[in-house]
């Protein structure tokens, strides 16, 4: 079949035609191609806009073809896209009686219905695989709820925490990613179907009937909007980027804290290479890659935009260039969210390492200044200074948090405020220690065990919800 026949003289240049051809990334949209003839096709005759009798052989043909596979189209580059691939096999099958699947239906209409189709269920399957990553992590949470461990800010020693508060930190920031792709999946699920090349068609077609027949949610309202937008596109490698970036965060973590330096966790041999001359080595390549493979994602965003900046009304096939950067964005991500996901749900964690990490720097001055303003009705700053230089003497003088009492913090009292503190040993003791800062954080959102227990269970109630 040559549609080229009608208006144009000649045949396309093969060099042409191969560098216009979109088969290659059309054969994802391969079975979304047939469902939306077959869905076309059964409403055009539930219409009487064509025949039944034509209709049911048209789509026997296509329900032989979903069959075959797409192993059965002759994909060569000449036949341009997909869409003229099905037809093609089609008329061979039933001769002319074909061309009525084409009724009130353009390529434009079709390929953005395909689209869609295809990304609904390339979405739900990662919706499905970020539940998953997050209930492991609420598993791992549950055992670490008292793993004491100190947490950074500018990648120093910050404040006391649980590794099972940390963890929650990766499970909230999924969620968002999860709750951002089901946002953008609302707009990607409305069926352009019907719009035709830009403005609808004089046939009295049932757009309700084929949105209902290939499972919509909607349809969309303006034809020229429906066959040249691709902001469902855009939108959704952006989340793809979001839950990308929160994926990176992870793997840096690991990288870091798997090293010497930190000694803090080991990642799973199944998830690291050794090195070709250093026989030592156990490198943690895996979170390497997913980290740089972040970068591929951004780019694809920018691909996509920049393709679709400043494009004018309606359809241009420009857009069928953000096809690929489309499915190597959606490809990557979800190849990315199960790396993770096994990754860190086989680490070893050295919760001694952790506890004395927690306990020599002074992670707890925070709650010794608070301790201060409490007891002593000192304002903060003049407590944050008092607590500031006691820090310093120490570290110069080799003292740890356990040797700090009172004398020491009166000496550092009398020199900035001009009095003592009279603070008892035992009172500044325990707000050194790092397990007592933890359980005085009740605060919603904070790590004593109780909160993060009670974090985790709402978290499980949302998993509940969503996976119902």
């Amino acid at each position: 079949m040559n549609i080229r026949a009608g208006r144009l003289k000649k045949k396309m240049n093969r060099y042409a035609a191969s560098f216009t051809s979109s088969l290659e990334f059309d054969k994802r949209i391969f079975e979304a191609d047939v469902d939306c003839n077959i869905a076309h096709c059964t409403m055009l005759a539930a219409e009487g806009i064509i025949e039944q009798e034509d209709a049911d052989k048209i789509i026997n043909s296509l329900d032989e073809l979903k069959k075959a596979g797409i192993e059965a189209l002759d994909l060569d580059p000449s036949v341009e896209d997909i869409h003229m691939a099905v037809e093609s096999y089609v008329t061979q099958k039933i001769g002319d009686v074909a061309g009525f699947m084409h009724t009130a239906k353009s390529r434009n209409d079709q390929v953005a219905t395909d689209l869609r189709l295809v990304l609904v269920r390339e979405i739900e399957e990662i919706e499905h695989d970020i539940l998953k990553f997050i209930d492991n992590i609420l598993k791992m949470a549950e055992i670490h709820t008292e793993t004491v461990m100190v947490g950074y800010t500018h990648l120093q020693h910050a404040q006391p925490t649980t590794f099972a508060h940390h963890l929650l930190a990766y499970a909230n920031a999924l969620k968002r990613d999860y709750e951002r792709l089901k946002d953008a999946y609302n707009r990607v699920n409305m069926n352009p179907l019907g719009s035709a090349a830009m403005t609808t068609t004089s046939f009295n077609i049932n757009r309700e009937l084929t949105t209902e027949l290939l499972g919509f949610h909607g349809l969309m309202k303006n034809s020229i909007d429906a066959v040249s937008s691709r902001d469902f596109a855009a939108e959704t490698v952006f989340c793809l980027c979001m839950l990308a970036s929160t994926l990176s965060k992870i793997c840096e973590e690991l990288i870091n804290w798997s090293s010497y330096e930190f000694g803090i966790l080991e990642i799973s041999d199944e998830f690291s290479s050794t090195s070709s001359i250093m026989p030592q080595k156990k490198n943690p390549d895996l979170a390497e890659i997913t980290r740089a493979k972040t970068a591929v994602l951004y780019g694809e965003l920018m691909t996509v935009m920049t393709i679709l900046k400043a494009l004018p009304h309606s359809y241009n096939r420009d857009l069928q260039e953000i096809t690929p950067h489309l499915w190597n964005a959606v490809d990557t991500s979800k190849s990315m969210v199960n790396i993770v996901n096994k990754m860190l749900f086989t680490i070893k964690i050295d919760k001694n390492r952790l506890k004395d990490l927690a306990t020599s720097n002074f992670s707890t001055a925070t709650e010794l200044a608070d301790v201060i303003v409490r007891e002593k009705n000192v304002p903060f700053r003049v407590a944050h200074k008092i607590v500031g230089r006691m820090v310093m003497h120490a570290l110069e003088n080799d003292i740890t948090p356990g040797e700090i009492g009172s004398k020491f913090l009166d000496k550092i009292a009398q020199d900035l405020i001009g009095e003592n503190l009279d603070l008892k040993d035992e009172i500044i003791q325990k707000a050194l220690d790092p397990y007592e800062n933890i359980l005085m954080r009740k605060t919603v959102g904070g790590p004593s065990p109780d909160t993060v227990k009670s974090a985790i269970a709402e978290l499980n109630a949302f998993l509940d919800k969503e996976q119902s």
